[in-house]
C-alpha cells in the first residue's frame, strides 16, 4: 500500500501537475494541506474519494483514497479551522493535518499553535495505538536542528522552539513512530525550501512535513519526492511518500 503527504500551497493552482504526480506516484492514499479552496475540484478518472474541510481562503485539508473511505471527520474540540480531516482508508486510518504556523514568539498565534497541539494529542486518545494508525501532514515544526539547513539562523523563531518540539514528541509518545524518509539530495530529508532564489537548489531547506505512524504499518520504503518541487509553479513542498505493509 501506499501512502503520501503534500502540501500543494493551493490544488487550484497546481491542479495539472497534482493530477501528473498521482498519475506517476500511484498513492493508494494521499494527504493534502492547504488546498486553499472551500470545494476540491474533480480529479478526473483515476478512481479516487475525496474528503475535503476547506473554507476557500486559507488552510484546507484532504484525504484521497482508492481503498475506501469511511468514518470521515473534520473536527477538532475548540479549534473550527479546517486543519484536520480523517477518514478509515482500507486497512488504515489515515489523518491529515495543517499545524498553524505559530507566526511569531510572543504573538497569540503562537500560543493557538501550542493549544492546537494539546487538542491534537487529545484527539488521538479516541483511538488504539495498536491499530493502524497514520498521522501526515504540513506540522511547522522542525523535530530536532538536523531538520534546518541552519539552526543558527533559526534562533529565535517558532517551527524549533522546545515547547514545539515537546509538542511533536507527545505525539510520538502517545504510541506512533516518526517516518524519516530518504533524501531527495544531500544528508537530510527536507521538505520544505523557501521560494527565494538558490534555496531549493542549495537544498536550504527544512522537514516540516512528517509521517507519524503506529507500529502495525510497517514501513518498506519511505522517500522525499524531490522532483515534484522542481519546475514552474511549484509548490514549496516536496511529498512525503512511503510503501507500506499493515
Amino acid at each position: 500500500m501506499r501512502l503520501a503527504t503534500w502540501n500543494v500551497n493551493s490544488i487550484g493552482a497546481r491542479l495539472p501537475r497534482f493530477l501528473e504526480w498521482l498519475e506517476l506516484a500511484q498513492p493508494d492514499v494521499v494527504a493534502l494541506q492547504e488546498t486553499k479552496t472551500a470545494t476540491f475540484p474533480e480529479v478526473g478518472d483515476l478512481g479516487y474519494e475525496v474528503a475535503h474541510s476547506g473554507d476557500g481562503r486559507w488552510n484546507g485539508v484532504a484525504v484521497l483514497s482508492r481503498v475506501g473511505l469511511e468514518q470521515v471527520d473534520a473536527t477538532l474540540d475548540g479549534h473550527p479551522e479546517p486543519r484536520i480531516v480523517s477518514a478509515q482508508c482500507g486497512p488504515v486510518h489515515v489523518t491529515s493535518v495543517y499545524v498553524p504556523n505559530g507566526r511569531a514568539l510572543g504573538d497569540p498565534h503562537y500560543d493557538y499553535k501550542l493549544a492546537w497541539f494539546a487538542a491534537l494529542r487529545e484527539r488521538l486518545d479516541r483511538f488504539d495505538p495498536a491499530q493502524p494508525l497514520v498521522v501526515m501532514g504540513d506540522f511547522n515544526v522542525a523535530r530536532t536542528d538536523d531538520d534546518v539547513w541552519d539552526p543558527a539562523a533559526f534562533r529565535g523563531s517558532t517551527h524549533v522552539t522546545p515547547a514545539e518540539r515537546a509538542a511533536m514528541d507527545a505525539l510520538v509518545d502517545w504510541g506512533l513512530v516518526d517516518v524519516v524518509p530518504r533524501p531527495g539530495k544531500g544528508d537530510h530529508p527536507f521538505t520544505y525550501w523557501d521560494y527565494r532564489a538558490g534555496m531549493f537548489h542549495k537544498d536550504m531547506g527544512m522537514r516540516i512535513d512528517y509521517v507519524l505512524a503506529t507500529r502495525a504499518v510497517a514501513v518498506q520504503d519511505a522517500w522525499v519526492d524531490r522532483e515534484a518541487r522542481k519546475g514552474k509553479g511549484a509548490s514549496d513542498h516536496a511529498p512525503v511518500v512511503l510503501d507500506v505493509e499493515v
